[in-house]
């Protein structure tokens, strides 16, 4: 299994980086939140890693710190939910944010995480609400903290913020719909998705 990369990060493309160490480049796929965080192109990071084995694939999931991967784990060992839905939550909201849903059984928040209907957090509450005390103290980053941006890429931040909301769950119908509501000129894109993200929150 693979925990830990340190290495040179030389693509941001929301939901995916790669980060090359030795000249090997390593694909792995992030929350939003995640991305967030990184720094430049071209710059040194250290991922903290999740690796999923499948029959058809082998997958790497990355994330700033052992909480984030902790309550991913977790979440991956609730019933319906998968690599795809547990990066969504962690995409959306924070650590502790999380937890404070689940230990107020919560249902309405929970369930404006894309992918995650009623049923599911539901059953999230009932398997989870037990399992976060070493969660609960929130996130504690690793050392990759500079501005975050998106840029260094040819795309639009209109086009950047669609493809990482869609990466989320989010129908594109949605998406365009939420972009065109909370876009302005000269927003970067983590502006748009950040915004994109409070508008839903608060829907």
């Amino acid at each position: 299994m693979i925990g830990r990369i340190k290495g040179t990060l030389v693509v941001k493309e929301p939901p995916m980086i790669i980060v090359d160490v030795n000249g090997v480049g390593y694909e792995i796929e992030v929350p939003v939140r995640v991305l967030f965080d990184l720094p430049e192109v071209n710059s040194e990071v250290t991922i903290i890693t999740h690796m999923i084995v499948r029959e058809d694939a082998q997958l790497l999931c990355g994330f700033n710190n052992y909480q984030q991967r902790d309550l991913f784990r977790k979440l991956l060992k609730v019933s319906g939910i998968g690599a795809k839905s547990a990066l969504a939550v962690l995409s959306t909201m924070s650590s502790a944010e999380f937890v404070a849903m689940i230990q107020s059984q919560d249902v309405n928040a929970i369930v404006k995480i894309p992918g995650v209907g009623k049923k599911t957090a539901q059953r999230l509450i009932l398997e989870m609400r037990d399992k976060l005390g070493d969660v609960a103290a929130g996130d504690i980053s690793m050392p990759n903290a500079t501005a975050a941006n998106l840029g260094n890429m040819p795309a639009t931040a209109q086009s950047e913020a669609l493809i990482a909301l869609q990466s989320l769950g989010f129908k594109p119908q949605e998406v365009n719909m939420l972009i065109k509501q909370v876009a302005k000129d000269n927003m970067t894109a983590e502006e748009i998705i950040r915004l994109c993200l409070q508008h839903k929150g608060a829907s």
